[in-house]
């Protein structure tokens, strides 16, 4: 790929036994679009298929004509990247490989949020997402001359995986050189994306193949961009809290001065996915219990 949009349903030859195709689904929570990656020759895997979308399966079956697809690897259940796995495993009959359902992997905090009513933001869930294999950290998905290898890799989405492939890694949405990943609760966990950069940095991978946009080529610079850009929202965000309770809303103004209107509610939402953490890190207290309605101030 190219620092300008490559045409969705085209395919990009992006390093031996690696394509991709870019799904027709553009906006500002998915830059260009989602890539789908096909990865292998002759029996090949899918990597995010995408959201529901006819024209973009069409592409998808074009794109591996005259091969088989063995296997479709999901990395999160989001309505961008896995709806359309369910359409591609009936076209083809390779079966569907992810975390497992939408809500896998949630820590006990988000679970509690979840109950109370608190729902996903950004890009949406895709709720009825079930695969038929269910995969772990480390597990190994062989195909015709190629291993990939899930790394749980919970921040941007919890039950979310990274494949690794060599000195390669498919990061879905956990990475993206065009923007920082959204974290939002209870979905999103900012403590478990900041372990999972620190994981991936740990790896030391030549080359990222994101969820959204080019390929990164250097990891560990954008890891540390990331990390970085985080740790500075919180020490804004610690600046910007007293001792007198603020809406996630009021902190959200003072601390985001930098953005487009429309970005404010997803901007919202990574404010409280701090919040959260910072209250987990008991460095602050939520008046009356921690909610996305609640009262936030430093300890």
């Amino acid at each position: 790929m190219t620092a300008t949009p490559p045409a969705p349903g085209a395919v990009q030859h992006l390093a031996p036994g690696i394509r991709a195709v870019l799904a027709p689904n553009p906006g500002p929570m998915t830059h260009w679009g989602t890539n789908s990656y096909i990865v292998g020759d002759g029996r090949v895997a899918v990597i995010d298929p995408g959201p529901a979308s006819e024209t973009h399966l069409a592409a998808l079956l074009a794109a591996t004509e005259g091969e088989t697809i063995s296997h479709i690897l999901v990395t999160h259940a989001h309505l961008d990247h896995s709806p359309l796995a369910r359409p591609l495993a009936e076209a083809t009959g390779a079966p569907v490989h992810g975390f497992g359902p939408a809500e896998a992997g949630r820590s006990a905090v988000m679970v509690a949020l979840a109950a109370e009513g608190l729902a996903g933001g950004g890009e949406g869930v895709d709720r009825a997402f079930a695969p038929d294999v269910t995969l772990g950290d480390g597990d190994r998905i062989k195909g015709d001359g190629w291993t990939l290898e899930a790394l749980h890799t919970p921040g941007h989405f919890a039950g979310h995986l990274a494949f690794a492939l060599g000195e390669a890694i498919f990061t879905g949405d956990h990475v993206m050189d065009w923007a920082s990943s959204l974290v939002s609760p209870p979905d999103g966990d900012l403590g478990a994306f900041m372990r999972s950069s620190e994981r991936l940095k740990a790896r030391a991978a030549r080359r990222f193949y994101t969820g959204h946009g080019a390929p990164i080529e250097d990891p560990a610079a954008r890891l540390d961009w990331l990390t970085t850009h985080r740790r500075a929202r919180e020490t804004a965000l610690l600046a910007a809290l007293g001792p007198e309770p603020q809406p996630v809303s009021a902190l959200t103004a003072r601390v985001y001065t930098d953005i487009a209107p429309e970005m404010l509610p997803a901007a919202e939402r990574n404010v409280f996915a701090h919040l959260i953490d910072l209250v987990e890190r008991d460095l602050v207290r939520a008046t009356p219990r921690l909610s996305l309605s609640a009262g936030f101030a430093r300890r």
